[in-house]
């Protein structure tokens, strides 16, 4: 299998950290927990997980991850980010809080929180040609929405009202919802294929 061996970061400042490590296990990578610059520098790629937004990017700070990791993603490594980890690959985020700032790389102008409370949570089937087989059941919890796509990214999935929730571009991966809790494990895989040796 393709990504088998690759050895796999998961930023672990704040989130579901665990599901997405278990998950990733289970197709087969070695997986790093990811709180600081010299873990960042052993791995291939990094997974930045679903949880607040704000919070992951003021313990970036603290950690000195937030650099690192900026330099990883100009330097092509592949991120895949989940949720809060859509909003930290974005470009731009609106409705952010005064001063947050995201890692950025990802050609996207993504909206917090932009499905409103969490009482306001749902699952939706998506339809996403790219990963071929059954719809995705995708789980939306405060989850942003991708408002606009620039030229560099492309589109893998909306919800039937048209609003974007599953982007990639070149060695990044961007969804709107938590693939981890519904147990779908092909966004994961397709992150693990950028990993295999090229």
């Amino acid at each position: 299998m393709a990504g088998k061996s690759a050895k796999v970061g998961v930023l672990a400042l704040q989130g579901d950290v665990r599901e997405h490590a278990a998950l990733l296990v289970g197709l087969g990578a070695d997986v790093v927990l990811v709180r600081r610059p010299e873990e960042l520098a052993a791995v291939d790629g990094l997974v930045i997980p679903g949880g607040e937004s704000s919070v992951i990017d003021k313990l970036s700070r603290i950690f000195g991850m937030q650099e690192p990791i900026r330099a990883a993603i100009a330097d092509g490594m592949p991120v895949f980010g989940t949720c809060a980890g859509l909003i930290m690959l974005a470009d731009t985020v609106t409705d952010a809080i005064d001063g947050q700032e995201s890692f950025g790389g990802l050609d996207v102008v993504v909206r917090r929180n932009a499905f409103g409370r969490q009482a306001e949570s749902f699952e939706a089937e998506l339809d996403v040609p790219e990963l071929g087989g059954a719809p995705v059941k995708a789980a939306f919890i405060r989850g942003p929405v991708v408002e606009s796509v620039g030229p560099a990214a492309s589109v893998l999935a909306a919800l039937p009202d048209g609003r974007v929730v599953a982007v990639e571009q070149e060695n990044l991966l961007g969804l709107s919802f938590h693939p981890e809790i519904t147990g779908e494990t092909r966004f994961h895989q397709r992150f693990l294929d950028l990993l295999a040796p090229r």
